[in-house]
């Protein structure tokens, strides 16, 4: 039995869950997410718990099983805190900043890149030099962010470019470095 996919989840106060089929709508004070989970999958609310069960053994079923689980967790923990990802730029004359829905880079190229929120993202620029994505979808955000980075991924040498605030950037020596007599 699949570890992660036999563990219930827990409904915090101020959230509904409802199951149609295989639909499973969540609303909370954040947001109200709703997603299709595959016809194998059994989802029930039982009290305060959602349950996930599989039918049997099968490899399909399995890998199913823990997915749904989390997918579901996922929408719960985002209709109350939501989910956030930070982005760093570095670079010289690289500065970000937030003109109306939109998000203005100035990333080395001869232009200025512009990227426009999407519903059910926020984009917020503290400082001109990072970027705040949240919303209360994780795949949202995550798949934002990451086309954010893609702009200006890091590079090895000198560090530039965008990157998740927590992500260490392995650097290289350089030619210079090579050169040992």
């Amino acid at each position: 039995m699949s570890r992660i996919g036999r563990a219930p989840i827990a409904i915090p106060a101020g959230v509904t869950v409802t199951v149609d089929g295989t639909t499973v709508t969540v609303k909370g004070a954040k947001a109200t997410l709703t997603r299709d989970v595959h016809p194998n999958m059994t989802v029930k609310v039982e009290g305060n718990e959602i349950l996930v069960t599989r039918p049997n053994d099968e490899k399909q079923n399995r890998a199913l099983h823990g997915l749904t689980r989390s997918l579901i967790n996922n929408m719960v923990i985002g209709v109350t805190e939501g989910f956030k990802k930070e982005l760093e730029v570095n670079g010289v004359g690289y500065r970000v900043q937030k003109q109306g829905k939109d998000l203005v880079m100035n990333l080395g190229y001869s232009h200025q890149v512009t990227m426009s929120e999407i519903e059910g993202i926020t984009i917020e620029c503290p400082s001109a030099n990072k970027i705040v994505i949240s919303g209360p979808d994780k795949q949202k955000v995550g798949q934002f962010a990451a086309e954010v980075r893609e702009k200006r991924p890091p590079e090895p040498y000198k560090g530039k470019g965008i990157k998740y605030v927590d992500e260490y950037i392995r650097r290289k020596e350089g030619k210079t470095g090579a050169k040992k007599k």
